[in-house]
């Protein structure tokens, strides 16, 4: 049985991740199709740029460790993307829907930086500084992603939520 120590921690969570970010990148173009308000559709189109990035970058981290670059099936993302597809149905065609979608991005952002966050703290806690400043990159990026879907729901989504269907 192999140890379990952190830098087994440290994997298994990089997998989890990795798969989550994988099926992110499937899953933002259909949110982009569904969004009604193009501020909010541009969001996604551009989330999904950005996660690409985070892939190749999670890729470079697999590479640090020497190890293949493989997802472990993410519950936790599995469930709020099952709940960014219930918005899309129960909501499609209301005013509300872009606020829902942003709201589920939104989710989605918050799992992810705090996945990042600490995966980077135990990476420079395991003396892996090169890992620590790739996983740092998509911190920030997740971050700003997440201030930028509050600005889109502030500016557009849910004020269009308001208005009667």
């Amino acid at each position: 049985m192999a140890t379990k120590n952190l830098e087994k921690l440290f994997h298994e969570t990089l997998r989890d991740i990795y798969y989550a970010e994988r099926k992110i990148l499937k899953n933002l173009p259909k949110m982009a199709r569904a969004a009604q308000a193009d501020e909010v559709r541009a969001a996604f189109e551009q989330h999904r740029e950005e996660t690409e990035g985070q892939i190749e970058r999670l890729q470079k981290v697999f590479e640090l460790l020497g190890k293949p670059a493989r997802g472990k099936t993410c519950d936790a993302i599995e469930g709020i993307i099952s709940e960014a597809e219930e918005i899309m149905d129960e909501f499609k065609g209301s005013t509300a829907l872009d606020a829902g979608l942003v709201a589920a991005a939104q989710a989605v952002e918050h799992y992810e930086i705090s996945r990042y966050g600490t995966l980077k703290r135990w990476a420079e806690v395991l003396g892996m500084d090169e890992a620590a400043k790739l996983l740092d990159e998509t911190l920030q990026e997740e971050t700003a992603t997440d201030e930028k879907l509050t600005q889109v729901a502030d500016s557009t989504a849910n004020k269009n939520a308001m208005e009667a269907a």
